[in-house]
């Protein structure tokens, strides 16, 4: 017995050729798991928004809407992945990953829409983990047991990079400033449906 063999993922120049060919029925829905802030920011025309955890929450009612081809969406690919196999064990075919992410469609020259400007979920988890290091640091010169909470901030990094998920971007995620739009399953799937041929 054999298992399905998982479609590559698809690079910028693919994802272009496919959106660019004629018949709509041929084109695959673009989904974007980004946070509804980071999709406000920039995405590509015609993708959905279904963030990571909504989707994780709700994959067996979004499976009924998303039958054709699916190429999923984040900033560089992992969040994207991780979507990838919550949808793949709710037995959605023709799953793909847009390889690099929204990164690597900017980069490519494809055709974004704009909207508030924010800083990208990583680079927050950066300037947080890197304040929160400093800060203990120094302190610990004063007080030498603040060092643990550098530690502890470089314990959870390595954790995130082993697991492929971050605790803080998850925490920083749920703040008012990256949440944009109010998203929920009910109107991710009326979008959907709504834009069925």
């Amino acid at each position: 017995m054999t298992t399905p063999q998982t479609p590559p993922a698809l690079d910028a120049a693919a994802l272009q050729r496919l959106l660019d060919a004629g018949d709509d029925l041929a084109k695959p829905r673009l989904i974007d798991v980004r946070t509804p802030g980071e999709f406000e920011t920039v995405h590509i025309p015609g993708s959905y928004n279904v963030p990571l955890d909504l989707l994780r929450e709700h994959r067996a009612e979004l499976r009924a809407h998303l039958g054709e081809q699916v190429v999923l969406i984040c900033r560089s690919g992992q969040r994207a992945a991780q979507a990838e196999q919550a949808l793949a064990d709710a037995d959605l075919p023709n799953l793909r990953v847009l390889h690099g992410g929204i990164t690597a469609w900017q980069a490519a020259g494809g055709t974004v829409a704009t909207g508030r400007p924010r800083w990208e979920l990583e680079r927050q988890v950066r300037l947080v983990a890197g304040s929160i290091v400093l800060a203990a640091v120094l302190a610990s010169t004063v007080v030498p047991p603040a060092k643990w909470l550098a530690a502890a901030i470089g314990a959870g990094l390595a954790v995130a990079a082993l697991t492929n998920t971050c605790a803080m971007g998850m925490a920083l995620a749920r703040l008012p400033y990256n949440r944009g739009p109010k998203h929920d399953i009910r109107t991710v799937l009326s979008a959907l449906a709504d834009d069925r041929p």
